[in-house]
């Protein structure tokens, strides 16, 4: 890290503008609860540069440098230094440092393999009947004007979570609003919410112990890697719990929110329940719940006329560098389209691991709702998180009309 990436954003705007740059690089501020990644100050940033200045370090714009620094070994994971950025400590930040985000080298690569197994895509798929069962339940239940977080993508997600551990569904409630919490640590307001996200942690801890005394098929799997030290079963599991709700409730929130904005792309999903798969990665490109991928030289190089710091953090916009328009025409939402890979999930050595859970998940629910929602609209204004670290709807009011109810309506 360098020294002048926690200053002041105006005094870190005054050092950026008095260091000369072989082209013109803005300043964006990150830091600013109110600024959002996909902002037209984002958009005139990218066709001036690749990159920009941020409080935070350097943000990355545009697809072709994304593609390319997340694959390079000269960066490491840069979301270990998360709680040191925003000032967390206790519980959480412990947490986040022992995880397998913050390891590298031969460490990384055996955590990693334990979660590889314990989330093959054999078992994620035996889990789809459960998905869609949990989906078909939570309509049933839910009316024609409902609050979508609450009445379906929360307990969606964790009672999903709950079938990929082995719980009983009942824990929904806990597990969710435990990973929900956990979630506003990603937030550029994170110190804020210190107190209930080291609660929260606290509480994961407690129901992955619980977990391991039962020894159930989760359990078992990350185990099959050999013995492991219990600390680290315990984080692998927590970390499991964290990723496998957030992402999906958040990202099914963004995407009924952009149906509600372009209803034909509704059509053309109920219409062809093969393009699924590709409203999956729709939805992530053009309204990403994680907005940016983090990455920190481990030493001092050139790349695309600038010099990167040894220590110096960069993010990758997510939504900016999907919507670059050089692989992409601009605000564009179309599931029927071809599209270059997003970086939603990060890439690289430190792709996401649960990425494949997530899709699985989400594309159950989509295909319940496609066969059983005729119409998607907003019902009210939709409230959000901050649109910079982790994103999501806290208050989303849609109107569902399911096929019976538009067909009583023509009769």
């Amino acid at each position: 890290m360098i020294a002048t990436e926690r200053a002041s954003p105006a005094l870190y705007k005054s050092i950026c503008l008095a260091k000369p740059f072989a082209m013109a690089v803005a300043f964006l501020d990150l830091a600013d609860p109110a600024f959002s990644t996909r902002s037209e100050a984002v958009r005139e940033a990218r066709a001036a540069h690749w990159c920009a200045r941020t409080p935070f370090g350097l943000a990355v714009l545009r697809h072709r440098e994304a593609g390319l620094l997340l694959r390079d070994r000269r960066l490491r994971q840069g979301s270990h230094a998360w709680p040191r950025l925003t000032g967390l400590e206790g519980p959480f930040a412990e947490f986040w440092m022992a995880s397998v985000i913050a390891k590298e080298g031969p460490e990384h690569k055996a955590l990693r393999a334990r979660v590889q197994v314990a989330l093959h895509p054999d078992h994620i798929a035996a889990l789809i009947p459960d998905f869609e069962r949990i989906a078909g339940d939570l309509l049933d239940r839910g009316g024609r004007v409902i609050e979508f977080m609450s009445t379906f993508a929360i307990p969606f997600a964790g009672r999903a979570i709950c079938a990929l551990l082995g719980l009983p569904e009942s824990a929904w409630r806990r597990v969710a609003q435990d990973a929900a919490t956990l979630g506003l640590a990603m937030g550029v307001d994170a110190k804020r919410h210190e107190a209930a996200v080291n609660a929260a942690t606290e509480r994961l801890y407690d129901l992955a112990r619980d977990l391991v005394a039962r020894r159930g098929a989760f359990v078992r799997r990350l185990d099959e890697g050999g013995e492991i030290a219990e600390d680290a079963l315990l984080n692998l599991i927590v970390m499991s719990i964290f990723g496998g709700v957030d992402t999906t409730r958040s990202q099914l929130g963004h995407g009924m929110v952009l149906f509600a904005e372009h209803p034909s792309q509704w059509q053309a999903l109920r219409a062809d329940p093969a393009l699924i798969p590709r409203a999956v990665e729709e939805m992530i490109r053009a309204f990403p719940t994680t907005t940016w991928s983090t990455r920190e030289a481990v030493e001092r190089f050139e790349f695309a006329g600038e010099t990167i710091e040894a220590g110096q953090t960069i993010h990758i916009l997510v939504h900016a560098t999907a919507m670059d328009p050089a692989v992409t025409l601009p605000q564009s939402f179309d599931i029927t389209a071809p599209r270059r890979t997003h970086f939603g999930f990060g890439g690289g050595a430190h792709h996401c691991l649960g990425s494949q859970v997530a899709r699985t998940d989400m594309a159950a629910a989509l295909r319940v709702m496609a066969e059983r929602v005729e119409r998607i609209s907003l019902a009210g204004t939709p409230v959000f998180l901050p649109d910079s670290g982790n994103t999501s709807p806290e208050h989303l009011p849609v109107c569902l009309e399911t096929v019976a109810c538009v067909g009583r309506r023509s009769l």
